[in-house]
């Protein structure tokens, strides 16, 4: 069990197998007042908020209850002891089992005798009765039904006919012994072939969780390149802020840093999807997690344990897990009347063919166990979980975060999808074009436009930090970012200053077409030019979201004839130029109230429309505002993600609805088969392992399918 200072709990549950499991089990957590009970069938984690620890002991035995076993050991141990559980109780039934079929194909007269197949099934059906007997009872009790139910009626009503006929001796026409038997065996090897299927799901996950597992060189002196450095190899989660590290070639850098001493080139592609190294020095960042190919560097941790960018990322996909896509309502639906149903026709087929079709006793209940057994949901309540799982999964590893496991069929659904320009479509990588003053000296203008620029978090402004140096210092005693505008200031002379948009200069000059405006109070003193180079791949991202026939829309603050001329670039349809951040939010909700709308932006300018939109997409390197904004993180900016992450989005739905039809149609195909009698109960058994495994191999799938 794990808890944390929020009092989100998480425990591991043994006996989850189906969406009926997950339904009783939330149903019950929310009868004693639990809020935000999330229980992932793929994983067996039952997650909620508790308040203390008297609402936690109290969801533990309400879990008990209904006939599931909580597991409180540590993790690593309680994976391994409930597949070696599972395992045993196969291997033991099967040694029992084997004989039993046998005499089906051999004619030896003791693999006949009705009290040596007795003796042989008795210790397999005690433990169909521990394993499954104890879970259906419980679950009845409670007043839900599980999967177990339709198991445990369907071998105890084989054994009972058949000890019946042992017990006054009324031939072999009584024996179905090995069919209670192989039931129970084969649904055990269906349930362990699962387990370790479904480990396979979550490695994507895991194998970024490993990287976090490593150990760090800390330098125990703060000098570098000295021959008194000490430096100890300790784990990775004992490294503390601001300590120094050293990272030779073929480590894995442990923690978040920056690098004070060095360079090398740095596998990065677990964090962005990209092959190819980087190569960093001095100054640089680098994330916890990566490696470094070549070279050798000394690093300052600047962020360990939770607050890493690896964590954060993993913490991100978990969470995106509990969310459910809008299909999995309708399994659920589905789940919560399908075992009663199929209980009905099992009775109704036993009744039918017994009393109106004239078949013999035995083989109309035959044909009703058949059904019960071939009806077990097991493969429903897979269907979506374990492809939701592989799905995040590989876009973690491509370089792309989704917030929410609905955004796969969000994505599948949008109908137009709108742009930024500066920073999205472009590098916001600027270079001054042209810069003219009036009426002061160059290096004045130049001083007021860097100091005022340096307060403010646009993307313009951080270029003309970058590409201008002020000699001098400028104490200002009020500063405000009008958003979309400008920034504006006053010192203690009380002189104003403002530096923004053609709307801060308007009144002062017709001349619309520069990029920033410098204003002395309230005069003009300058102006700049900057241009901006076009993002690597945002021509082919809007070439492609066209050739699916979505419509493309670029909205932004910039001037009109910037914007048509990106626009004409790059092929986008429709354009809104020299909108503040309220006049994008007003569009991205007129648009919402038609149309599905993705957004596509970074910068604070951003953030209420990418909340607005039915899906918002922002770029890692944007500001923490956006990022937080958006249900779809591209990591490093790339714009090549984009189409890459529409593309998995609609691999990962089709799969689910791949999933649901051998789910749900193969039962709805299969029980009429087990109802005319053309499926034994252990025909039946194995088709309904068989659907398990099917639905989690084809989400699986995912890991290598090829994207359209």
């Amino acid at each position: 069990m794990d808890t944390n200072k929020s009092n989100n709990i998480s425990i591991k549950v043994e006996g989850i197998t189906c969406a009926n499991c997950e339904l009783n089990i939330r149903k019950e957590l929310k009868k004693i007042g639990l809020k935000d009970v999330n229980i992932d069938i793929s994983t067996g984690y039952v997650e909620f908020h508790s308040k203390d620890k008297t609402s936690t002991n109290l969801a533990i035995s309400k879990i008990k209850k209904l006939g599931y076993k909580v597991i409180e050991d540590d993790i690593s141990d309680e994976k391994k002891s409930l597949l070696t559980s599972i395992e045993k109780k196969f291997w033991f039934c099967l040694v029992f089992t084997t004989p039993l079929l046998l005499a089906m194909l051999l004619p030896f007269d003791l693999l006949h005798n009705d009290i040596f197949q007795l003796i042989l099934t008795i210790p397999v059906f005690a433990v169909g009765v521990w394993h499954f007997g104890g879970s259906a009872f419980k679950s009845l009790r409670s007043g839900y039904t599980n999967m177990d139910v339709l198991i445990f009626m369907g071998t105890t009503a084989a054994f009972i006919y058949s000890l019946t006929g042992t017990i006054y001796g009324m031939g072999h026409q009584y024996m179905f012994y090995e069919t209670s038997a192989s039931i129970i065996t084969i649904v055990l090897l269906g349930n362990m072939l699962e387990q370790r299927s479904v480990k396979k799901t979550t490695g994507a996950i895991d194998e970024l969780a490993r990287k976090q597992k490593t150990t760090a060189k800390r330098i125990l002196t703060e000098e570098s390149n000295t021959k008194k450095e000490k430096i100890e190899e300790v784990d990775a989660e004992l490294i503390k802020n601001g300590e120094y590290l050293l990272v030779n070639t073929g480590d894995t850098i442990p923690v978040d840093g920056e690098i004070y001493h060095g360079f090398g080139s740095i596998d990065e592609s677990m964090i962005s999807g990209e092959s190819l190294p980087v190569d960093k020095t001095k100054g640089d960042k680098v994330i916890g997690g990566t490696v470094l190919l070549s070279g050798n560097i000394r690093i300052k941790a600047t962020a360990t344990g939770k607050d890493t960018v690896l964590s954060q990322i993993i913490e991100l996909v978990k969470n995106a897990q509990k969310d459910k896509p809008k299909l999995q309502n309708l399994a659920d639906k589905i789940s919560s009347v399908f075992v009663p149903i199929v209980f009905v026709i099992a009775l109704l087929t036993i009744i039918s063919w017994y009393f109106f079709a004239g078949l013999e006793f035995k083989d109309s209940l035959m044909r009703g166990v058949a059904v019960l057994v071939i009806a077990c949901p097991c493969a429903l309540g897979l269907a979506i979980p374990t492809a939701v799982v592989v799905g995040l999964g590989r876009t973690a590893k491509t370089g792309i975060l989704f917030r929410k496991g609905s955004v796969f069929d969000k994505f599948s659904m949008i109908e137009k999808i709108v742009f930024d320009k500066t920073g999205t479509l472009t590098t916001g990588n600027f270079n001054i074009k042209n810069f003219e003053y009036f009426g002061k000296d160059k290096q004045f203008v130049t001083n007021i436009l860097y100091n005022l620029e340096k307060h403010s978090s646009h993307p313009i402004a951080k270029a003309i930090v970058e590409k201008l140096r002020g000699d001098d210092l400028i104490e200002f005693d009020k500063i405000e970012e009008i958003k979309g505008v400008g920034i504006k200031a006053a010192d203690n002379d009380n002189n104003t200053y403002v530096a923004g948009s053609y709307k801060v200069a308007s009144h002062l000059t017709d001349d619309d077409s520069h990029n920033i405006y410098i204003l002395m109070n309230n005069q003009l003193i300058g102006w700049l030019d900057i241009e901006d180079d076009i993002k690597q791949g945002a021509k082919e991202t809007i070439d492609y979201f066209k050739s699916k026939g979505i419509e493309t829309i670029l909205l932004s603050g910039d001037k009109e004839d910037k914007c048509k001329e990106i626009a004409n670039t790059l092929g986008i349809e429709k354009v809104y130029s020299e909108k503040l951040p309220d006049e994008k939010f007003q569009i991205i909700e007129e648009l919402s109230s038609k149309y599905k709308i993705a957004m596509v932006g970074d910068g604070i300018n951003d953030a209420p429309a990418l909340s607005k939109a039915f899906l918002g997409i922002s770029m890692s390197d944007a500001t923490q505002v956006a990022v937080k904004s958006a249900e779809v993180v591209l990591l490093k900016g790339n714009m090549n993600l984009l189409s890459k992450s529409f593309s998995l989005s609609k691999t990962t739905f089709r799969t689910i609805k791949e999933n649901l039809f051998w789910a749900f149609f193969y039962n709805v195909m299969a029980i009429p088969l087990a109802v005319a009698g053309f499926l034994s109960p252990m025909i039946a058994a194995l088709a309904m392992a068989l659907s398990d495994i099917i639905v989690i191999l084809n989400s699986l799938r995912l890991k290598t399918r090829r994207l359209r």
